[in-house]
């Protein structure tokens, strides 16, 4: 298996998260990087390669230019207005304000393209973002150049964010630009499989009205987590999308016998729609001692996850997204890739 990954996500990494009415060491930090490549090594998955530079153009075609750009200049406009420490967002276009005006002034044009206040900017957050972004695209041509597999190591994660907004710690979608990507080359058919805990907005966002990329995910309910606003199961897509989104939303102290069960609906729709390629938000924080979800699945739990994804026989990215219960992230991670294979 193909790995793709950068020390570039290290150029990420804020002062402080707003969680619980305090402002606390992001639960998104570089060690859990750390311990996922030290589970790649233990499993001898060492094929290891760097990430292409970005293509911005692909990243375009599921990202508002307009906030491409804000992304990629920011942090100079923060620190120009003499700002020194994180730019984290303050006000959002709500209901009842306008939301199709872009301010000019910094802290508004922040909250005009943020989802949520506990996703800051750093000096280095355009560096990480848009090299996580480059190693989903380098996997993605990998895997279209004839890999069955490949594993895309990328932080920060990105299945949050939308055509033009950012949150959930999550600035370019990984997932989107490499689905779109397989779309770009040729294909007619993208899935993507969103195992991740917390519901993957961005993605089914970006292809809400689309046909030939079918969404599915399994998260805890809407009622019950973030991202709060989207994920019910009657969101299934509009238009010519109509029927191609597919949620699973389970409520707190799920285990994996229902959650099995519908990673098994979810696998049936995929294979339904027949896709050339398979995009997987591999997000490992379903985990039974993650700190921020409530799912309780076991370590070994994700290598059987791994085998009924592998048993697709789908050609399949995986990118990197949610897991925050740092000492275990590597081997659960890991153990989708290698159950994918076994």
């Amino acid at each position: 298996m193909r790995v793709v990954l950068s020390e570039d996500h290290r150029a990420h990494f804020p002062d402080g998260e707003l969680y619980e009415g305090s402002l606390v060491r992001p639960f998104e930090c570089p060690e859990r990087w750390d311990h996922v490549v030290a589970a790649l090594d233990a499993a001898g998955l060492d094929d290891r390669t760097a990430p292409d530079p970005v293509d911005l153009d692909r990243v375009r075609r599921v990202h508002d230019p307009a906030y491409v750009d804000f992304l990629e200049g920011f942090w100079d406009e923060w620190v120009a207005s003499g700002r020194t420490g994180d730019a984290i967002p303050s006000m959002f276009p709500v209901r009842g304000l306008q939301q199709d005006r872009i301010p000019v002034e910094p802290e508004g044009k922040l909250g005009y393209f943020a989802l949520a206040a506990e996703t800051s900017i750093t000096a280095g957050t355009w560096q990480a973002a848009s090299a996580s972004a480059a190693i989903a695209q380098t996997a993605q041509r990998l895997v279209a150049g004839g890999e069955p597999v490949a594993f895309g190591l990328c932080r920060p994660p990105g299945h949050h964010a939308s055509a033009d907004q950012f949150g959930g710690y999550c600035f370019l979608n990984n997932a989107a630009v490499a689905a779109e990507g397989f779309v770009a080359d040729g294909a007619e058919r993208v899935a993507v499989l969103d195992m991740d805990f917390h519901h993957g907005n961005g993605t089914q966002s970006i292809f809400w009205s689309r046909s030939d990329v079918l969404f599915a995910s399994l998260h805890g309910h809407p009622e019950d987590a973030f991202p709060h606003f989207l994920g019910y199961v009657d969101e299934v897509g509009a238009g010519a999308g109509e029927g191609f989104t597919r949620n699973y939303p389970m409520r707190p102290g799920t285990a994996f016998d229902e959650w099995s069960g519908a990673l098994d609906e979810a696998c049936g729709h995929v294979a339904a729609h027949r896709p050339e390629a398979l995009v997987v938000s591999l997000g490992v924080d379903a985990f039974e001692h993650d700190p921020i979800s409530f799912f309780k699945l076991a370590s070994d739990d994700f290598t059987v996850v791994g085998r009924r994804i592998g048993a697709l026989g789908i050609p399949t990215v995986y990118v990197m997204e949610g897991g925050y219960a740092v000492d275990e992230i590597g081997i659960n991670a890991v153990n989708v890739l290698t159950g994918h294979v076994s």
